[in-house]
């Protein structure tokens, strides 16, 4: 690694830290039981909205009706959003006049959307009308954001109250998450990325001439589409001039806001975030990179306000970290080192030890080898699925390590809401383990952790791994499935692997050569991402309404104290041996057999 390399994201974690104090702090007040100087400035707007949707906000609710609530929210938005989907062509603000989406593919977007994974089998600009990507994809952007932070905090109540029967109103959760934290978060970052050329209209595509005049040959068919050939049999060719390009236009900012706070990650266009009209510059990309670990990082801080002992978030933020730095480091490393393979082609004799510049394959030379790297560490540590580059290009150590970020499902910073809870499930377990070694019950926050939570956070825990290894079997095992995979061997088998670990821990990136828009893969995909999100949220929700019933354990002299660098450290183990021993065999069928072979040469 270079000096250059480490400022980045040396400067990347410096602005983020800074910014956790003051984002979870506010957050902590927006979810107030008590009125504050944040709820009572937009208290007109909040209280509008109870009244139209007819919510009683004074309502707590037991954790079945709310997760009764958050169940049928996200369906019927899922349904809408397929609905959307497939009468597009006959609605307006379609002046590329795009047809109906395909029932399959439909059906895949409308989960991935719903559930915060943002997986897309289509490109953007080639498929979804504008009112689609706004009325459709834009708003469950926010929705199933802001989903995630109701649920997360739900289950902090559970935490917090002693005795109590219900966790929270759903309805004023997913309000006050929307309207104090998302929308003015989204707004300021469009127009900042609007200032660095994010295009944001309603003009229908633009042709313009090229800088620089080329051709194609194409073959030459007759009437009925057949190719025609001359007096020698031979097919029939011509030259054909290129002149002007298409460029797409559409409200673009508004969406590439949301999908990165909200780690959604769906890109306005098929190439995401390395299109220069959702990326165009390094500092655009450095906001892109700060949005998506924005919220995550700052719900730490909220978790520990809400919890009466800040320390506590300190500890799960610590934790995070202590996973996520050395992964980062570890890949831009593979990548500045390059492909072994490669080694003999370089510049020099003194280059030699090395690709020349390192792996820049699938990357944009406007963020090179550290910007690159740190995104994709970045994009799949948080459930976002946003890219700045070819992940299918990334060495095969490279590419393992966004791999295995989703792998662990997803908690080093995660989603928001649903990365810090699905922690807390990871803490739950640490503290039984902690309370098996030296005989106690286990406690957490002043909270025992008995057979019903353990059943719970286990369920959290495993259920997103079982997923990956059930349903890459599958994969695997049917001709439907390796038929789209567009490489041979080991790093055929990474594709799968990586687009299974992808939908089934609801982040949404992809290697980017296996062809999945197939009504195979979609549907598989579309079961992973459900199965991913809800169940496990149900799942926290059961675990918060147990816990908020029980009483406060006085802290003895046999209670694990939660927020030292001992537990930092026991947690970290925990999320990693729990990764390591479930997807380790899969890891050394795909990168790690390929890093081998390209080390010999193959």
């Amino acid at each position: 690694m270079t000096a250059n390399d480490i400022l980045q994201v040396g400067l990347f974690l410096a602005v983020l830290l800074l910014l956790v104090k003051p984002v979870g702090n506010y957050m902590a007040l927006v979810f107030a039981d008590a009125p504050n100087r944040v709820t009572r400035f937009g208290g007109r707007a909040e209280r509008g909205i109870y009244r139209l949707c007819g919510i009683r906000p004074d309502e707590d609710m037991g954790w079945k009706r709310y997760a009764l609530a958050m169940l049928l929210f996200n369906v019927l938005g899922l349904l809408a959003v397929y609905l959307l989907q497939r009468v597009q062509q006959w609605l307006p603000l379609n002046p590329q006049h795009f047809a109906a989406v395909s029932p399959d593919s439909a059906m895949n977007t409308a989960i991935s959307f719903a559930s915060n994974t943002n997986w897309q089998g289509y490109g953007g600009e080639s498929t979804m009308s504008y009112l689609t990507q706004m009325l459709g994809l834009a708003v469950q952007n926010f929705l199933s954001a802001a989903t995630g932070i109701a649920v997360l905090v739900a289950v902090v109540r559970g935490f917090a109250r002693r005795g109590a029967k219900a966790i929270g109103n759903f309805w004023v959760d997913l309000t006050r998450s929307t309207l104090y934290v998302l929308v003015p978060l989204s707004l300021l970052m469009s127009l900042l990325l609007v200032s660095q050329g994010v295009v944001q209209n309603f003009k229908p595509y633009v042709d313009v001439p090229v800088a620089q005049a080329t051709s194609y040959t194409e073959t030459v068919k007759d009437a009925a589409g057949h190719p025609q050939k001359d007096a020698a049999g031979h097919e029939m060719t011509r030259d054909v001039p290129v002149v002007t390009q298409t460029l797409p236009m559409g409200p673009a900012a508004s969406q590439i806001a949301i999908k990165h706070l909200g780690t959604n990650g769906g890109g306005f266009f098929n190439a995401n975030s390395a299109h220069p009209y959702e990326n165009p510059t390094p500092f655009s990309n450095f906001i892109e990179m700060l949005a998506i670990f924005l919220i995550p990082a700052g719900l730490c801080y909220t978790f520990g306000r809400m919890v009466g002992d800040r320390r506590q978030g300190w500890a799960i933020l610590a934790t995070m970290l202590l996973i996520f730095v050395p992964l980062t480091l570890g890949l831009v490393a593979a990548e500045q080192a390059g492909n072994p393979a490669l080694h003999g082609l370089a510049v020099d004799a003194h280059a030699s030890a090395l690709q020349a510049g390192g792996n820049m394959e699938g990357k944009e030379t406007r963020f090179g080898i550290a910007s690159s790297g740190l995104f994709a560490a970045i994009t799949t540590a948080a459930s976002c699925g946003a890219v700045n580059a070819m992940h299918d290009s990334l060495t095969p150590l490279g590419g393992l390590v966004p791999m295995w970020l989703m792998q662990l499902g997803e908690v080093v910073f995660g989603g928001v809401g649903s990365g810090l809870y699905g922690m807390l499930a990871f803490a739950v377990v640490a503290v039984f383990i902690a309370g098996l070694m030296v005989g106690r019950t286990p406690e957490y926050l002043g909270k025992k952790i008995e057979a019903h939570e353990m059943k719970m956070a286990s369920l959290a825990v495993l259920l997103p791994c079982a997923l990956v290894v059930i349903c890459t079997a599958v994969a695997v095992l049917l001709p439907a499935g390796v038929a789209g995979v567009a490489n041979p061997g080991a790093h055929g088998f990474s594709e799968i692997l990586y687009a299974v670990s992808s939908a089934s821990n609801n982040n949404g990136s992809a290697f980017g050569g296996l062809s999945a828009n197939t009504p195979f893969w979609n549907v598989l995909l579309g079961l992973c991402m459900f199965l991913a999100r809800f169940p496990l949220a149900i799942a926290m929700l059961a675990m918060a309404g147990s816990l908020a019933a029980k009483r406060h354990v006085p802290e003895s002299a046999g209670t694990l104290p939660t927020h030292t660098p001992l537990f930092v450290a026991l947690l970290a183990c925990v999320v990693i041996v729990v990764g390591a021993l479930t997807f380790l065999p899969a890891l050394a069928l795909g990168p790690i057999v390929e890093s081998l072979l390209s080390a010999t040469g193959h």
